[in-house]
This record gives C-alpha cells, sequence and structure tokens, in this order.
C-alpha cells in the first residue's frame, strides 16, 4: 500500500462560523441526527488504525473541519495521548490544525506551541474583502478576530501559515490580499485556493451532472455572474485567477523571495525542476488523500464526501482495506483517464496535469467534456511564471538559492523590511531546501483542499 495521507474532522461539518463560500456546511444534512463531535472510541480506532498502516518514518495528523477546534482542548490533549500509545519506535508524528481563528485565546496557542502543532489560519485580506463572505452565525465580521490570532499566534511562537479563498470579489485585488496576509496578519506561508462551486454543489457530486448540462470553454456561462452561469456568484471568475496569481508572483519576485514562501509557487517550481508535485490538485494521480468523518466514516476526498463515495467505518472496516479497495483505486486513476485531448497536448500539462477533477465540468471546443473551469487562468499564470521557474530550477539545480537568482536578475528590487514580523524559520525550495513548505492545511506532502 502506498503512502497516503488522512484528513480527520473531529466535529464534521460543524462550525461557529456561516461564511457563504463553504462547501462543507452542506455537509450537516448527511449526518443528521448524529453527534457533532468525534467519540474517544472512534478518535483511538483512527488513530491506532492510521499508525500501523504506515509502520515508519514520518505521518502526519492533519486536523480539519467544519472547526475543529469546537472539540476542545480535552479532545486534542486525548489525541496526543492516543498518538503516544500507539506510535512504533522511530516513527515521528506531527500534527496540523487548520482553524478560522475565532476561537483561539492563550490557553489553546500555549498548547499548540508547546505541542508543536502547525497551525492554519483562514484569511481572505483586509476586512472590506475578507468579511464579505467570511461571517458568523449572526451575520457580523470575522476579520478583528482573525488579526486578534495572528497576534497570538506569534506571541505565542506558535508556527502558522495562512489559507486564502481566491473568490469572485478579492481576486479583483491581488496586492491588496497579499500585501495584508504579509504585512498585518504577519505571514510567511500562504496558499491561496480558488473557490470554484458549481451551482447546486450541495447534492451533486464532481461527475454528476448531465453532459449536455456543460458549458463550452469561453462562453458566458463558464464564468460567474451572468445568467446562464453554471457556477455561484461567489465563483472565482478563471481569468481573474490567472491575473491574481500573476500580480502576486511579481510582487513576490520583486520584494520577498526567500522571506516569504507561496506552497502554488513552490508547487510550479517543482514541476518545473521534475519534481513530484506537493499538492494532490496538480499530481497526476489521485487518491492518496483520505478524509475521516466524526463518525468514522471514511471517503475518498475531502470535496468527494458523497454518499457515492463513502469507503466504508472505520469501525466496520479496516482502514488499510478502504485505502487500497478497487473503489478507490478507480477514483485515483480516473484524474488521468478522464484528460481530455485539449489537456494532453498542452505544454503545460506537466505543471498542471489538468488540475483538480471536482473543476472539470467545462467542454472543449470540439464538443468534449472533462475540461477544468480554470483553464484560461492556469494558463495565463503558467505562461507567465514559465521563463522564472525554468530560470530558478537552472539556477537551484547548480546550487544557488532562488534568492540568489532572483536578486541577480533585479538587483535593484525593493525590500519593505518596516513593519514586518520576522520567518518563522521555515523553508521551502526558494530558500534552497529540497522540501516544499508546510501548506496550512494537511501537512508534509499537502493535499490542497480545504476551504474553511
Amino acid at each position: 500500500m502506498s503512502a497516503y495521507q488522512l484528513m480527520i474532522k473531529p466535529c464534521g461539518p460543524a462550525c461557529n462560523l456561516n461564511c457563504t463560500y463553504c462547501y462543507y456546511l452542506p455537509k450537516q444534512r448527511m449526518f443528521d441526527g448524529s453527534a457533532t463531535r468525534m467519540s474517544d472510541l472512534t478518535l483511538e480506532e483512527i488513530t491506532r488504525q492510521y499508525i500501523s498502516s504506515h509502520g515508519s518514518g514520518t505521518i502526519t495528523f492533519a486536523w480539519q473541519g467544519g472547526e475543529p477546534t469546537l472539540a476542545g482542548l480535552d479532545f486534542f490533549r486525548k489525541a496526543l495521548e492516543l498518538q503516544e500509545k500507539y506510535r512504533p519506535p522511530g516513527m515521528m508524528i506531527e500534527n496540523t490544525l487548520q482553524t478560522n481563528g475565532t476561537l483561539l485565546d492563550d490557553r489553546w496557542c500555549r498548547f499548540l506551541h508547546e505541542e508543536r502543532f502547525l497551525v492554519g489560519l483562514s484569511a481572505d485580506g483586509p476586512p472590506s474583502l475578507h468579511d464579505i463572505y467570511r461571517v458568523d452565525r449572526t451575520g457580523e465580521p470575522t476579520s478583528g478576530k482573525v488579526v486578534q490570532a495572528s497576534r497570538l499566534l506569534r506571541r505565542h511562537r506558535v508556527e502558522f501559515n495562512t489559507l486564502t479563498v481566491v473568490d469572485r470579489e478579492n481576486a479583483r485585488h491581488p496586492l491588496q490580499v497579499y500585501r495584508y496576509l504579509r504585512n498585518v496578519i504577519g505571514s510567511r506561508h500562504m496558499q491561496f485556493i480558488p473557490c470554484v462551486e458549481p451551482k447546486g454543489f450541495e447534492r451533486v457530486p464532481p461527475q454528476g451532472r448531465d453532459a449536455k448540462d456543460l458549458p463550452t470553454i469561453g462562453d458566458d456561462a463558464a464564468r460567474p455572474g451572468t445568467e446562464r452561469s453554471v457556477v455561484t456568484e461567489w465563483s472565482v471568475d478563471p481569468v481573474d485567477y490567472g491575473s491574481f496569481m500573476t500580480m502576486i508572483f511579481d510582487e513576490w519576485l520583486q520584494k520577498d523571495v526567500g522571506r516569504v514562501f507561496v506552497i502554488n509557487f513552490e508547487v510550479a517550481l517543482a514541476s518545473w525542476m521534475g519534481l513530484p508535485p506537493t499538492a494532490c490538485s496538480f499530481a497526476e494521480h489521485c487518491g492518496d488523500a483520505l478524509v475521516a468523518e466524526h463518525d468514522g466514516s471514511i471517503y475518498s476526498c475531502d470535496h468527494y464526501v458523497y454518499p457515492e463515495h463513502r469507503l466504508g467505518r472505520i469501525q466496520e472496516v479496516e482502514l488499510s482495506e478502504m485505502v487500497s479497495s478497487d473503489q478507490q483505486a478507480r477514483f485515483g486513476r480516473e484524474k488521468a483517464r478522464g484528460l481530455p485531448a485539449q489537456c494532453r497536448e498542452c505544454e503545460f500539462l506537466f505543471a498542471c496535469h489538468g488540475e483538480c477533477p471536482r473543476n472539470r465540468f467545462i467542454r472543449n471546443p470540439d464538443g468534449g467534456t472533462g475540461l477544468n473551469y480554470l483553464c484560461p487562468g492556469l494558463r495565463r499564470f503558467f505562461i507567465h511564471v514559465g521563463p522564472w521557474m525554468k530560470l530558478m530550477a537552472d539556477g537551484i539545480r547548480a546550487g544557488r538559492t532562488a534568492e540568489d537568482i532572483a536578486r541577480a536578475q533585479a538587483p535593484g528590487r525593493e525590500r519593505e523590511r518596516a513593519d514586518r514580523p520576522s520567518g518563522n524559520g521555515r523553508g521551502g525550495m526558494v530558500s534552497g531546501h529540497p522540501r516544499s513548505c508546510r501548506p496550512p492545511e494537511a501537512g508534509v506532502p499537502p493535499p490542497d483542499q480545504g476551504r474553511r
């Protein structure tokens, strides 16, 4: 059995916020009537089986939701006790926690520091952008609590990254978002996740739509905000997403190489270096990043938590059996098998591999299906960064760092050092280290999924 990762949801889809774009809140209807907190028995069974199926090396327990801090500190203390109980000699265990930050306080942050958790903090930019979609259960804004959380994390020296959902609104203000994360939140490790949600996603799984209803690339139905659009009004425009990433890349290249690590750029650089992608959405195959729900149900992927993709319950079927099942193997192979001809012939196939299958609901000009909704934006990004990625890849192979390369190409580039907290010590390939920076949501290597 190949290595795999498990995203664990101790409270399932339960959350103290009511973010407009959250794709996971609607999952509550799947667990109607069940407790919203994982039982100690289920926690122990997941811990035992997850550890035993890996044997040695390093594994990561990736805690997500919903909002995982709703489980409470005692739950996580119990989780660490169980990890130590079942950890064999020589195994290293790491823990990551993806949170909206609104429930963090000094007690939480002391615990996270002492137990060396890597925290992912959800932040979508300045208040004028963050608070459009990220509100609490009463409709109140949450940006102030996120700033407070970032200060607490820094005060207690908790390693943290930021996870930013790129939606229809903040995609139009890339530099505002990036500079706010860098200068106000104090983020040194960032990840940008595109918000793509077809209408009816609450009930219809990816690839579950009738082919005759799929729009053709370039059609107004393949963009948000139009009368015929097949996506929600908050979904990012694919062209805007490409512009968003290229403008942030230029800012980063001019000012922050070696100081700020953007997982999206790290993933691209790995592709240009001929290394395996560190984000599953850009891998050739799927199937190595599964989800454990609070009731013990195991699903193929965080974006495929639908009855059709349930592999079983850990109380009834061994986790190792579900991971290596024919159902999961088919799920993993389908990513490459389902590529349309336009993707197979694309010069950026090596870097993209069709991106995540959940976003493949667009027709090719010839009528074929399976094209990614984000294709126009991804192409714009790859065309823009390609020459720089090649330059960096060649330089790193020659023993130089990406920072040295950027400085040599732009010796007069600015350095905005004032009001910037120092980095947290985690490096990536752009600092000359071979491993990618760890993204917020799932450890190393990351499945780049989950928007909280």
